[in-house]
């Protein structure tokens, strides 16, 4: 079944404006799709027609004019944390956009799709809102700029008609005398989503806070400004004393829920934690620790930009024959009847080239991961109609390299895995060269004496998952699930007998303060 019946490629933002106007609520814009494509899977949205803006010149600008910050929508999280300009002019969205999933999700997953998903758990929206950012909507009947507080309305609900895109996004840049920081907490140390999520934002004046800017996310229907700790900020220098009573009092401004993730109390304690954190750092100069100078890409050569497509629009409908033409390993491909489908499927179906592998189908293990573009993306979150026109590297394609591959000596702690005999040993049998442990320097794995079928010394509690919004254009409806976000997501497992806590909706719940 396919996901959709008609797919746009423009190759302007005026036809990918005429577009929208012309199927309006049928239509969603896609750019990244790491959220959208998921969402089509499992029936939660429905859209006949998409649009993608991937490759429409003049939308992924990173540029200071001035005093202003401005972004546009396809700027990819791989960017903002490479953009020499984002990192010292907008630190905490720097900080924001190295949280967000692996390289392959930051290559795909956009500025502009992470702010459209609205949920508050997303990891871009809290420091722009700290920053005092503002968006700009365009459609063929105008232009129009929002603030943060006018632009997010709830849960997945933002201020924009369904013709309407977003075209750019404008901050005031920090200042020699402000610094600012972004901290989170989620179940793991990475690829998580936020539990808590936090940016602080300060002018100083000497040792004394001049102006502070406090945002909390995923702990409120929407994003929220915690003024009355920013109240107690101005005037005071940053001593335990201070920074312990701000964060008391940026506790008390959120209105967190209950969900599968975390309770509410939990969250509540845990934003005093993370603003004592944030403002001990900023105290200390020690803000930018833990942010690398290197981080990794995986775009190779590349500045992490696809190439620009020119002439006419293409489209592919779902059901009809309109190829789909591209490179793959060097070759000239030309695929047919592939038009409803994800690259991962039309990769292993149509072309046979099976090394991209189908795993968790979510964009969160990895094993579908290939070349487009020149960056490494996963084909389960790309819709093959992307492939037009675009290079494709996979698995198979490696072995065409000019210059040797080796594979790299691997080395795994021990398993503890007490199962019937084949389970350690069908790993070591398949893969010889794996070394399960220190000390194993062979397939001839250590046995143990016979078990009974299917007793596992397993880590008790749940096991972590890895994890990796909406694109530019068309706001997505209020889910009734916990929030979350799209190129940063991750699911907890419950374990079997356990009761789930209640869900209990934070729509809803008064109106939010202005600061």
């Amino acid at each position: 079944m396919a996901l959709w019946e008609t797919y746009f490629t423009p190759t302007s933002l005026e036809e990918a404006l005429r577009l929208l106007a012309e199927h309006g609520p049928r239509a969603r814009v896609i750019a990244g799709g790491s959220d959208l494509l998921i969402e089509l899977e499992r029936g939660v949205r429905q859209a006949a027609v998409l649009i993608d803006v991937s490759r429409v010149a003049g939308l992924d600008g990173i540029a200071l004019d001035g005093e202003t910050l401005r972004l546009g929508p396809l700027v990819t999280h791989n960017r903002l944390v490479a953009s020499g300009t984002v990192a010292g002019r907008a630190f905490p969205l720097a900080q924001a956009a190295w949280t967000v999933g692996g390289p392959a999700i930051r290559n795909r997953g956009t500025l502009g799709g992470n702010l459209i998903t609205a949920s508050p758990a997303n990891d871009t929206i809290t420091p722009l809102w700290a920053l005092g950012a503002t968006v700009t909507l365009r459609s063929v009947r105008g232009e129009r700029t929002l603030s943060f507080p006018d632009f997010y309305q709830g849960v997945r609900r933002v201020d924009m008609a369904a013709d309407e895109m977003l075209v750019e996004v404008r901050a005031p840049a920090l200042t020699p005398d402000e610094r600012g920081v972004f901290v989170k907490l989620g179940l793991r140390r990475a690829l998580a989503i936020s539990l808590v999520n936090a940016a602080v934002v300060l002018r100083f004046s000497g040792q004394r806070v001049a102006q502070a800017r406090i945002a909390l996310g995923s702990v409120a229907p929407t994003i929220v400004r915690a003024c009355e700790a920013e109240g107690v900020l101005v005037g005071a220098v940053l001593d335990p004393e201070v920074i312990e009573r701000v964060a008391d009092l940026a506790a008390q401004a959120a209105a967190p829920i209950n969900d599968l993730r975390a309770g509410a109390d939990y969250r509540r304690r845990m934003v005093a934690v993370l603003v004592r954190r944030a403002l001990t750092a900023l105290a200390e100069g020690r803000e930018r620790e833990g942010f690398p100078a290197q981080p990794p890409l995986l775009w190779g050569r590349g500045d992490g930009r696809p190439p620009r497509l020119a002439g006419r629009t293409a489209r592919h409908t779902a059901e009809g024959d309109e190829p789909i033409e591209c490179t793959v390993n060097g070759e000239n491909r030309v695929v047919r009847g592939a038009n409803g489908k994800s690259l991962l499927h039309m990769l292993r179906d149509d072309l046979g080239l099976t090394g991209t592998k189908e795993g968790c189908g979510e964009g969160e293990c990895g094993a579908c991961t290939v070349w487009l573009d020149g960056m490494a993306v996963l084909a389960c979150l790309v819709p093959a109609p992307r492939a037009h026109g675009a290079s494709i590297v996979t698995i198979e394609g490696l072995a065409l390299t000019p210059t040797p591959l080796t594979p790299l000596p691997l080395s795994r702690p021990r398993l503890g895995l007490r199962g019937h005999r084949g389970a350690a040993r069908n790993f070591g049998d398949r893969r010889p060269h794996l070394r399960l442990h220190p000390g194993d320097d062979g397939p001839d794995l250590p046995r143990r004496p016979p078990q009974r079928h299917g007793q596992l010394a397993l880590p008790r509690g749940p096991l972590p998952r890895p994890s990796g919004g909406e694109a530019p254009g068309g706001p997505g409806p209020a889910a009734d699930r916990p929030p979350h976000g799209g190129a940063d997501r991750a699911r907890p497992r419950r374990q079997a007998g356990a009761a789930a806590p209640p869900a209990v909706s934070g729509a809803g719940r008064g109106v939010r303060p202005r600061c």
